[in-house]
Parts: structure tokens; C-alpha cells; sequence
């Protein structure tokens, strides 16, 4: 059933879905469907025909979806530098979250609960971004209220790692990065286990320590080779920048492969996420 095998590639064991097989029209299928396929288009860094199916998900009558679509686009202009855009789409979301019909429980999320958890945690790491660190702890502690399961426990750790190392306090970031990376690979979901290496990585460099540095370069090394293999464009590019600062024997090959899969990646881009991410001084374009 294509639902399940697209769930499983955004969330699953099967992060190696070709991109031939995902659907990429705006109109067919259900709206589950239609999210998966953006959610995967993006990981994929295929920018623009996920905003092409986000956008008409973002204005259907389902607010659910319409808020899953709005936080989803809000990550796709974060994954390029767009954080005060990332901000208000974000602040959208939540808003259509909070006057959603009540839906099923999903076991990945996709629910009222879930959408109110993106949203929040959106908001927390915009604010982060933008420097409104107390702001960033806020939301994140009220997401944390939110009983969304397994994804947003997942980036919650995401989350709360990023505010402890942009406040200085890199040791600090292990725990939340340890369980987010514990509980993506407990759960079996190779895009987000990636994902979670690579923030897990980035917080044992930041701590110090040759224990550390070494734990860090090997996980970084094998998330960069596992986003390779699963062509996820939107990770490739930022692990490179993150393997920069670990293994500096390596640097430049680094640098190198990050800017040839970023330069592919605005390639496929829509024409403001480009401008947004030439602006961003988060963007090595």
C-alpha cells in the first residue's frame, strides 16, 4: 500500500524509497498521502514540488493537514536559513492546530497532538535561531506538555540540544541529544536515527574531550554515509558543515561535497526559498 510504504520511508525502516516512487501531484491521493510525499520530497531537498503539494494542503478545508503542511514548509525554509520566515508559518500552524477537529491517534504524529507539538517546537527553534534563547526554553518546555509521542520526544531532544549549545553550555546538550538518538534508533527510524547522530555528534565536539571527538567523528562519519545512501539532501549538506569543524584533516573534501549538494539543492529550490537562503548568513551558498 503506497500510504504505508511512504510512512515507512519518512519515519521508518525504509529510508531508501527511490525518488521515482514518490508521488509528487498536489490533487492525488489523500492528505496523508500527499504529506508523506512532501515530507520526503524535502528530506530529498526537492524544495519546490513539496511546496507545490504543501501549498494546496496548507489552503484545504482540513486543518490538520493544512497545520502538518504549514510546519512542514516552516521546516523546509529553517533547512535553508529562513527563520524569521520558518517563524511565522510556525505561528500559523499552531493556530490551525489548536482549532483542528479532534482526529485519530497516529502512531507517527500525525494528529491534533503531534501538529500542536510541530508547531511548538518550530517556534522554539526559530526563536533559537534568531537569538530569544529564554523564548526558545519556553516553548520547548510547553511542547514538552504535549503528549505527541515517539517524533516529537525525537525532536524535542533535537531541540533541547540546540538551546543548551547556542547558550553556551555544550555538556549540557548530550543528555537530550543521547535520548533523542536512543529513542529514533529504538524505534527503527533511519531518517530521524541520522539526524540524531549528527545533532548527538555535533553536542560531543562541542563538550570536549578526545573520548568525545573521537565518539563525535565516528558518528557524524557514518550518519553523512547513511544520508548519502538515502539521498537526503537537506542532511548531506549540513553533516559536511558539521564534519568541517571534527575532522579538520578532512576539511576541504568536506566543504567540497557540502557546496556541490547545497548548489544542487537550490537548484531544485522554489524561487523565494533561493532568495532566503542567499540572504541567510546560516547559507554557505
Amino acid at each position: 500500500m503506497l500510504e504505508d510504504k511512504l510512512r515507512r520511508a519518512a519515519f521508518g525502516d525504509l529510508p531508501w524509497l527511490p525518488l521515482g516512487e514518490v508521488p509528487v501531484s498536489a490533487s492525488s491521493g489523500s492528505p496523508r498521502v500527499r504529506l508523506l510525499s512532501a515530507v520526503l520530497l524535502g528530506a530529498k531537498g526537492r524544495y519546490a514540488a513539496a511546496m507545490t503539494i504543501l501549498d494546496e494542503l496548507r489552503h484545504g478545508p482540513d486543518r490538520l493537514f493544512a497545520s502538518l503542511a504549514t510546519s512542514t514548509l516552516a521546516s523546509h525554509r529553517r533547512q535553508l536559513g529562513g527563520h524569521a520566515a520558518a517563524r511565522r508559518l510556525d505561528g500559523v500552524a499552531l493556530l490551525m492546530a489548536t482549532t483542528a477537529a479532534e482526529a485519530p491517534t497516529d502512531a507517527d504524529g500525525l494528529d491534533v497532538p503531534g501538529a500542536i507539538c510541530d508547531a511548538l517546537l518550530g517556534l522554539a527553534a526559530d526563536n533559537l535561531a534568531i537569538g530569544r534563547i529564554p523564548a526558545a526554553r519556553r516553548l520547548a518546555a510547553s511542547a514538552s506538555r504535549v503528549p505527541c509521542g515517539w517524533r516529537g520526544e525525537v525532536r524535542a531532544g533535537w531541540v533541547g540540544a540546540e538551546i543548551e549549545l547556542a547558550a553556551g553550555r555544550p555538556e549540557a546538550a548530550v543528555a537530550p541529544a543521547e535520548a533523542a538518538a536512543g529513542l529514533a534508533h529504538g524505534r527503527g527510524a533511519v531518517r530521524h536515527s541520522i539526524k540524531s547522530d549528527l545533532v548527538l555528534g555535533a553536542s560531543l565536539s562541542a563538550a570536549g574531550g578526545a573520548d568525545g571527538r573521537e565518539r563525535a567523528a565516528n558518528l557524524v562519519s557514518t550518519a553523512l554515509e547513511a544520508a548519502e545512501k538515502g539521498e537526503f539532501s537537506s542532511l548531506i549538506w549540513p553533516a559536511c558543515l558539521i564534519a568541517v569543524d571534527i575532522r579538520a584533516d578532512l576539511a576541504e573534501v568536506y566543504r567540497f561535497r557540502s557546496a556541490q549538494v547545497l548548489h544542487a539543492v537550490l537548484r531544485h529550490a522554489d524561487a523565494r526559498g533561493r532568495r532566503i537562503a542567499r540572504q541567510s548568513p546560516w547559507v554557505p551558498t
